[in-house]
């Protein structure tokens, strides 16, 4: 894709805003998980090693809009920049929202702030032109490095692109991008893509656009009764969509999408629900289906095990309880076994791959959710054609 990168521009004495994904679980004031803090590490280094005065924006949770951060004090932003100066061994200031172009002048070169949480300011969830305007007037180069949020026109992540004097992507976002394009654009071959998920209504566009992409397709969860039911498989009180099932069909008309053998079922949605093995066949009325048996998981593994390209979103069953995690556990050690191109995306699927510690062994991970799915299934994501666009003057 032909879009200016941070390298791209002397950033010495320049003000650079920097868009991150910094929106992070906290408790009790402290950052629990710090994954995408660490992504967005090397691009604040390195525009700090650069000489630049480093200003950082980022949302943090589903704040209202207008409303002051001080009535709405669990989504600051100061919890993430007591981290980030621990991580980068400097200060760190939050900016509050009367912090001004002039204010930012007088940044030094080497500094690094962080404004308030984005989300907290009129015009943002709209892309206004009189908020896109101001944070333009805080940098001299603005730089997208937030894929997670790049599927969103908002002033933080579109609009300013569009008044900044210079625009480029981030080495997290070109990173991001030259993935999905090396999985989707150009395969290696055989390609399998996994998708699990609750349901096929979620992720209809991705099962639709991937399956005229890729040469088998693994579903998972929720998903998979849906197919099952279309296959004429009993599936028991397991969560189905009936209106879904003609598509299921066509689908499987289209796609190599081998089906479970066996499976982990209970009699109700709970932890402490007992699993038992059954033959799908075999699944009674009063069966929940949680999770793929072992002769599915191998099914899967070996399927995994041929392939050049892997695409995965979403588990395979309920990871989340122990006693229907295996399948899930089973397929992600089969992915990080794999020797081909691994791209994973999506939050349950990222919370798998912590689960079961393979984090080092898929080939990228995304950081986007949403982005990334709308990515795979063929949609224009704003913040990234706006770039492409800038990137042409």
């Amino acid at each position: 894709m032909a879009i200016r990168s941070i390298t791209d521009y002397p950033l010495k004495d320049q003000r650079v805003l920097i868009r991150e994904d910094l929106n992070v679980p906290i408790k009790d004031g402290k950052v629990i998980n710090e994954a995408r803090i660490n992504a967005a590490l090397p691009t604040i280094r390195y525009a700090l090693e650069q000489g630049a005065a480093v200003l950082l924006m980022s949302h943090l949770g589903r704040p209202e809009e207008g409303v002051a951060i001080s009535d709405q004090i669990e989504f600051s932003m100061a919890p993430v920049a007591a981290r980030l100066a621990e991580l980068l061994g400097q200060q760190v200031d939050i900016m509050s929202a009367d912090f001004s172009a002039e204010d930012s002048q007088a940044l030094a070169a080497g500094s690094c702030v962080l404004l308030e949480n984005v989300r907290t300011n009129v015009g943002e969830k709209s892309n206004a032109d009189d908020l896109a305007s101001y944070y333009a007037g805080l940098c001299d180069i603005f730089v997208m490095d937030a894929f997670g949020t790049a599927h969103r026109a908002q002033a933080s992540t579109h609009g300013v692109a569009k008044f900044a004097d210079k625009v480029c992507a981030g080495p997290l976002l070109k990173a991001e991008l030259d993935a999905l394009h090396k999985a989707l654009s150009q395969p290696l071959r055989p390609m399998l893509a996994i998708v699990g998920g609750a349901k096929v209504s979620s992720k209809l566009k991705v099962l639709q656009a991937l399956s005229h992409k890729v040469d088998q397709l693994i579903v998972g969860g929720g998903i998979a009764n849906t197919f099952l039911a279309a296959a004429g498989l009993p599936i028991g009180k397991s969560l189905v969509e009936e209106e879904m099932i003609p598509v299921a069909r066509s689908l499987m008309a289209e796609t190599d999408i081998p089906l479970p053998i066996d499976v982990m079922v209970a009699k109700e949605f709970s932890e402490q629900a007992s699993a038992t093995l059954k033959a799908v066949a075999d699944v009674a009325e009063d069966d929940m289906i949680l999770d793929v048996g072992p002769e599915t998981s191998q099914l899967f593994t070996d399927i995994i095990s041929g392939m050049q390209t892997i695409l995965w979103n979403g588990p395979v069953g309920v990871f989340e309880f122990d006693a229907f995690s295996l399948g899930t556990e089973n397929v992600s050690r089969a992915i990080a076994a794999n020797n081909g191109f691994s791209i994973a995306g999506g939050g349950e699927t990222i919370t798998a791959i912590d689960k079961f510690g393979i984090r080092n062994d898929i080939s990228y991970i995304s950081t986007g959710g949403g982005a990334f799915l709308e990515f795979v299934q063929g949609e224009v994501l704003p913040a990234v054609a706006v770039l492409e666009e800038r990137s042409k003057e």
